[in-house]
């Protein structure tokens, strides 16, 4: 396993972790009409996209 390979899968399961804590946002959301549990969510959104493109440019590494 190469290093980009490596730090792709530990990407990988922190972009699994933060879509369980975007889930329990919106389960609060439904729960309580919270406006910041709908903030976190947005912005735990947006983490989770830059991690899923940072996973996509680590696997790129180690196909070439």
């Amino acid at each position: 396993m190469t290093d980009f390979e490596a730090l792709a899968n530990d990407v990988a399961t922190l972009e699994s972790r933060i879509s369980d804590v975007i889930f329990e946002a919106v389960r609060a959301q439904l729960r309580d009409d919270a406006s910041d549990a709908k903030e976190l969510e947005r912005r735990l959104s947006k983490v989770r996209r830059s991690l899923q493109k940072a996973e996509y440019l680590l696997r790129q590494e180690t196909s070439d």
